[in-house]
């Protein structure tokens, strides 16, 4: 039976061989399409990309047609007339040669780009002539047609796919767009389609003679999934008009939804900059340009201590703790002593309760009450972390989970920031006080801020800040229809709200009143010191402003951060109460201070920094930020320090 048993295996794995042998290469003929095989060729069809909507179904972009040039290296004749090749693409033979040994490297069998996203007009002059160029041929593909000129920081851009990037994913090849930041990348799996691929037979002689197999293996494009964002196209174009000459970030949130109204930064550019074969030229001029910054989206990166905003959770913690209530009293004498010998200033006076203590900003009132927080513990590190867990619970010190690509924590201390700062201990409340009024260790990004004041708005309850509205067919995210509740209880809230809404009656933002809509809002201001070829130099301060309108059952949250704008009420505040206006309203009534924002100009602050003359910044606009005289900048480090002390916080 042995003597049977190794030859029968030996039989039966034989004739299973070339069983299988004989299904791959007679009846299958799949394995061929995965290999690089000569007689048959692969076309792509390429998809147009799903089109993007805002929250009102204003098309904002679209697609255009463009034809990227393709080359087989092995494929090109030596008797090409290069220098005729060379002219009608507008090109030079230096260029030339580049392109295609870098084609080489890639695969001297394989299609590549040569020349992408040529327009209908520059094509046109090639595709008359294309058959006298053998080894190239062109690729039909298109590009993003942008209905609007603002928004940039929102839809990011398509970009060819790095080498890097198709090693890792089989479905990108040479030559394929991918979307880069904003929702173009955030996105890019529904917006992108599904490629068709067609497979084409050739002779001995290179030439197509047919469909292989009859098209069995053809597969059909599909089309990118449309998306509606969030955005209020008309508050997104106010917000960046409003920002023209100067540098900063506006936040605007539904506080109901956690839908994001408009996500400005500034300066910005014409988001048609970045398409076509300019691309590259000015993606390199906004790159350069490291002290504006046009690429840097300052509404989600740019980390400040918030100032006086933060006063607004130092009381709502200090009441959850039971430490305060509304009508405990602290008495300002522009300013308190503490510790040893040190004197925190203020611009109050007299008595404060949480009420006035909020529409006056008062540092007293709210550093007292922030040191009761951490002095009802024996031990300050559990308080800190008491104290922290309370202000996390608003989504800071955390990345928040939206859907754009980019962000920043901020920062919010713990005991273990302490512990690392003083590791021989030794602090306590009076060492950590500057926290109580958003300076110390706290720091925030105005996504966040805009994100605290829904919070507040909504008396204790947020959703994720989001920028997807609706998908054709599919259903967002569940994330971002999740309630979040805060570890302050409801009853806190009313009269937080109600020192906000004084604010505007009573307090620091009175001149900023719209008539008819009920503001509740807060001033900030953080100081502004720059290392300038090593000298530490003070610059104009920062101005910070958060609101949400109406009072009852409010429809708008935001935070304005004005770099070098002053006060808060100054030039952040006007611009809060314009677009909450314009939000609410369709339209503006308060034209005085929309005329005052329109005309402010902040470059020669900037120019400061620069080193530049007030007349030489040239960033004037968002569509001209790419256009920018090439100028020798210092060496600058900037540092920001909110600061309490002034009449206006």
């Amino acid at each position: 039976m042995r003597k049977v048993l190794l030859p029968s295996l030996i039989i039966i794995a034989a004739s299973l061989l070339v069983i299988r042998i004989f299904y791959l290469q007679i009846v299958d003929d799949s394995f061929k399409l995965k290999s690089e095989n000569n007689a048959i060729k692969k076309k792509y069809d390429y998809p147009e990309r799903g089109y993007i909507y805002d929250r009102h179904g204003k098309l904002l972009v679209a697609n255009q047609a463009s034809y990227d040039i393709m080359v087989i290296p092995r494929d090109i004749k030596e008797t090409l007339n290069i220098p005729e090749f060379c002219a009608l693409l507008d090109i030079t033979r230096e260029e030339y040669d580049k392109r295609i040994a870098k084609a080489k490297v890639y695969s001297p069998r394989l299609p590549s780009v040569f020349l992408a996203q040529l327009n209908k007009n520059e094509f046109a002059a090639f595709q008359e002539k294309i058959r006298k160029y053998e080894g190239f041929y062109f690729q039909k593909r298109s590009l993003r047609d942008y209905e609007v000129d603002y928004g940039a920081n929102i839809f990011g851009s398509i970009v060819q796919v790095t080498e890097g990037l198709i090693a890792k994913n089989p479905y990108y090849n040479s030559g394929d767009l991918i979307g880069k930041q904003g929702v173009e990348e955030s996105y890019e799996h529904i917006l992108r389609g599904i490629k068709g691929v067609k497979y084409v037979q050739k002779d001995k002689y290179n030439r197509e003679i047919g469909s292989y197999k009859e098209g069995r293996y053809d597969t059909i494009a599909v089309a990118g999934e449309d998306i509606n964002l969030t955005i209020d196209a008309e508050l997104q174009k106010y917000g960046e008009e409003l920002m023209i000459n100067k540098r900063g970030g506006i936040v605007a949130i539904e506080p109901k939804t956690g839908e994001i109204l408009a996500l400005v930064t500034a300066p910005s550019y014409d988001p048609g900059i970045l398409v076509g074969r300019q691309r590259s030229k000015n993606y390199t001029l906004l790159y350069h340009d490291s002290i504006a910054k046009p690429l840097y989206d300052r509404g989600l990166l740019a980390e400040y201590p918030p100032g006086s905003p933060f006063k607004i959770l130092t009381g709502l913690v200090a009441l959850q703790e039971g430490v305060i209530n509304e009508q405990t009293t602290f008495m300002c004498h522009h300013g308190f002593s503490y510790g040893r010998g040190r004197f925190m200033k203020c611009h109050g006076f007299g008595p404060h309760q949480l009420h006035n203590g909020i529409y006056n900003s008062c540092n007293t009132y709210f550093a007292q009450s922030y040191m009761l927080t951490i002095n009802k513990y024996k031990d300050p590190a559990k308080a800190v972390d008491v104290w922290s867990d309370h202000v996390k619970s608003f989504g800071l010190g955390q990345f928040m989970g939206y859907d754009l690509p980019i962000g920043k924590k901020g920062n919010i201390p713990t005991s273990k920031t302490y512990k690392k700062i003083y590791p021989n201990g030794g602090w306590r409340s009076t060492t950590i006080v500057s926290n109580a009024i958003g300076q110390g260790e706290v720091l925030m990004t105005p996504i966040q801020l805009a994100n605290m004041m829904a919070t507040v708005a909504n008396q204790g309850y947020y959703y994720t800040p989001h920028i997807i509205k609706k998908i054709e067919g599919k259903k967002i995210d569940a994330k971002f229809t999740t309630k979040h509740v805060t570890t302050i209880d409801q009853k806190y809230f009313p009269p937080v709200i109600s020192g906000l809404f004084d604010v505007y009656n009573k307090g620091t933002a009175y001149a900023l009143r719209v008539e008819g809509i009920d503001i509740c809002g807060k001033t900030g201001t953080a100081e502004n010191y720059a290392k300038i070829d090593g000298v530490r130099t003070k610059l104009k301060d920062h101005s910070i402003f958060v609101a949400f309108a109406p009072k009852d059952n409010p429809k708008i949250a935001i935070a304005v951060m004005i770099e070098n704008g002053g006060f808060g009420a100054t030039v952040a505040g006007p611009i809060a109460s314009l677009m909450i206006e314009k939000y609410l309203r369709k339209k503006i009534t308060r034209n005085d201070l929309e005329i005052r924002v329109l005309n402010k100009s902040l470059l020669s602050e900037y120019a400061k920094v620069g080193g530049l003359t007030a007349a030489s910044a040239i960033e004037s606009t968002p569509k001209d930020s790419v256009m920018r005289a090439k100028i020798v900048k210092p060496k600058v480090e900037v540092k920001n320090i909110p600061v309490d002390t002034t009449k206006e916080n």
